[in-house]
């Protein structure tokens, strides 16, 4: 237990450069040592999740090595991944845990897959539906949850309507269908992130030859953190720098504006090297207004709701989010954790349950209040707290943090060091230089 106090903050003011994307740095390990050369990760992200990936490839016969931020991994092409001599733990990770699963249906041994006892909790019934039909055989607990074994068979391509918009599965699917005779095709009622289908073109489709060097963008849903803090703290201009604006996963900053919040993106540009856009996010102080988010919204920023949710508490007006039963069955039931917390602070906050699905009504008060809330051993709650206690009145109790390893270990340091900025250098907001 890591228990952590907040009190209000005067404002945020500075520039910061986040950690690689997370969902980015899964797949470019992946198909890094699936590829027949060596290749380098630059801004990989030591987070737990990550490392997951990292260590998972290393049991199956993959060196790597790992030095600051700097990935190298000596890809052994498709079939060069050895059985490894133990299960392999995947932590709490979902991405490592079906990403892998999908890799592992191509090859021509079994695997035991064991997870965190979170994990263990997620079925995964939506990934192995799939990956049976294309011919892997697949053993786990009832109801689909971990420990799973999987063996590789021949597998054959599918055409797959996605009954739930997932880019994990469609993922999974994907790196199955590069073992696989014959096409595969992935059919979404509602288009999911791109980054696998980004990074195979990278790789060169199918052959997997690999570009050498491989830079990872500023993970967009850990810069949402900032963007809602720089957005409802007064005074407040916090610069993001080369942060990823991948076209599926801005909708967090699509949704903020809306909302009337003054963002701004900068120097925007393609990098070659990632075959990811990235750019400079500026974030100014700003009253908010109530928004209503709609469903096929949902998974371009699914895992911004909960400090969304925070951003709506402190709106003026209503805010309604729909269709966000996804939210349940993360690494906490979020839609519980967040209402919990946030009624806690004096949010005025309830879900409405139709046909139709879940969704999230939140009337925005004047104030937050300081409180006892937990993180349920959520990451993105615990973050999503943690920025809502800045903007509070009084003093917020968070009962532990440690969760916030799994996708942002610095997050604390970086986010405190925006406040130190503003106090120690007695700069104001305006006065601070935009330098690309």
């Amino acid at each position: 237990m890591k228990p952590f106090v907040v009190k209000p903050a005067g404002a945020f003011s500075g520039r910061v450069s986040l950690p690689g994307d997370k969902s980015i740095s899964h797949r470019a390990v992946i198909l890094s040592a699936l590829s027949s050369a060596k290749t380098t990760l630059e801004n990989f992200p030591a987070n737990d999740d990550c490392l997951a990936t990292l260590k998972a490839f290393r049991q199956l016969g993959i060196r790597s090595t790992l030095k600051k931020s700097e990935v190298l991994i000596y890809g052994k092409g498709l079939f060069g991944l050895k059985k490894p001599g133990r299960p392999i733990y995947l932590t709490d990770s979902g991405t490592s845990l079906r990403l892998l699963l999908g890799v592992l249906a191509g090859q021509r041994f079994s695997v035991r897959l064991t997870a965190g006892k979170s994990l263990s909790r997620r079925p995964m019934k939506r990934v192995t539906i799939p990956l049976r039909r294309m011919g892997a055989e697949i053993k786990s607990r009832m109801g689909e949850f971990a420990p799973i074994t999987i063996k590789g068979g021949n597998l054959k391509g599918i055409i797959y309507k996605m009954p739930v918009a997932s880019a994990q599965v469609k993922s999974a699917i994907l790196l199955a269908a590069l073992y696989a005779k014959g096409k595969t095709r992935v059919i979404e009622a509602i288009p999911t992130r791109d980054h696998t289908e980004r990074m195979l073109k990278i790789f060169k489709g199918k052959m997997l030859k690999s570009p050498g060097k491989i830079y990872i963008p500023g993970d967009i849903s850990s810069a949402a953190f900032f963007m809602v803090a720089g957005s409802i703290i007064p005074c407040s201009k916090i610069l993001i720098k080369n942060v990823s604006l991948n076209p599926t996963r801005t909708g967090a900053v699509k949704v903020l504006k809306r909302m009337g919040a003054c963002i701004n993106v900068k120097c925007q540009m393609s990098n070659v090297k990632c075959a990811e856009p990235i750019g400079d996010v500026l974030v100014e102080s700003s009253k908010l207004k109530g928004v209503r988010i709609s469903k096929m919204e949902i998974p371009s920023l699914i895992d911004e709701l909960p400090v969304l949710m925070v951003a709506a508490s402190l709106a003026r007006g209503k805010s309604v989010f729909e269709g966000v039963g996804e939210l349940r069955v993360k690494e906490t039931d979020r839609i519980r954790s967040m209402t919990e917390n946030l009624k806690k602070m004096g949010a005025d906050i309830r879900v409405s349950k139709v046909k139709a699905g879940e969704s999230i009504i939140i009337n925005g008060v004047k104030g937050l209040k300081g409180a006892r809330v937990k993180s349920f051993g959520d990451h993105r709650t615990a973050m999503s707290m943690i920025v809502a206690g800045f903007a509070a009145k009084g003093t917020t109790h968070i009962d532990d943090v440690s969760c916030i390893s799994k996708s942002f270990p610095d997050f604390i340091r970086v986010i405190k060091s925006l406040l130190t900025f503003y106090l120690t250098r007695g700069l104001i907001p305006d006065r601070i230089p935009y330098t690309p």
